[in-house]
């Protein structure tokens, strides 16, 4: 990428934008306009192949059959593969997490193939469904304040010996396994179960992901005075007694 110029890409919004994780786009978009980039924002449908020049790559989540359709056509088309060799950062949400993890059950009830690009493996939870406000302590590596979201997810994700869980849960089940971990992050790929939008939540990830493509270690700061505030009040509900 050039040093003023940002190319977003979001995967298949015909398939996988559930919960409104679309909005992790528009905040991304936002947040990089905010600090002077050009940003080249493309929507990318399932009929359509995956560009390899991204910088950014977003993925919501869906239900079972969407999710099953979309992971067959990511592999068929490889192009987000490429361009996670290229050093692309890929940031996933529910379903969009599963898939990029070596396999999920799908809605026929059999394992299916997955992307590879998180050591990652997940299953079909036995207990109640994981729904509700999270609070979660984000991976210290990565430098970011406490994550805020929403979890409504059957899935039970297993993290493999080269993925580090992305954040550490005080309030919520995040994975399901009963580790108290949530999400699950390697080098330039990120998992999350958390909706929210989570970018809306917590936009300090969206910088992350700005800071990842322009290889720098700080932004110049923006007004974050109403992001904030959703923060707060959601952080509020989460530590609040059902």
């Amino acid at each position: 990428m050039s040093d003023n110029s940002l190319r977003l890409v979001w995967i298949y919004p015909d398939l996988l934008s559930t919960y409104g994780d679309q909005g992790n786009a528009l905040v991304v978009e936002r947040r990089a306009r905010q600090r002077g980039l050009d940003v080249q924002r493309l929507d990318v449908r399932s009929d359509q192949q995956i560009p390899t020049s991204g910088d950014i790559y977003l993925i919501g989540g869906g239900e079972d059959r969407p999710q099953r359709l979309a992971s067959e056509r990511l592999i068929r088309d490889g192009g987000l593969s490429r361009a996670v060799a290229n050093g692309a950062i890929v940031f996933s949400v529910c379903a969009g997490y599963q898939i990029l993890g070596h396999e999920f059950i799908n809605d026929l009830g059999e394992r299916q193939e997955g992307l590879g690009l998180l050591d990652v493996v997940s299953t079909r939870g036995e207990a109640e469904r994981c729904v509700g406000d999270v609070l979660a302590d984000i991976d210290p590596q990565l430098g970011l304040p406490p994550l805020t979201g929403f979890e409504n997810h059957q899935g039970v994700t297993h993290l493999g010996k080269t993925a580090r869980p992305f954040a550490k849960v005080r309030f919520g089940k995040g994975n399901g396994v009963g580790d108290g971990y949530e999400g699950a992050w390697n080098d330039t790929v990120f998992g999350t179960y958390m909706h929210g939008p989570v970018m809306a939540r917590n936009p300090h990830i969206a910088d992350l992901l700005i800071k990842l493509a322009l290889d720098v270690n700080a932004l110049p700061p923006v007004e974050d005075r109403w992001y904030e505030a959703l923060r707060q009040e959601r952080i509020a509900a989460a530590t609040q007694p059902a």
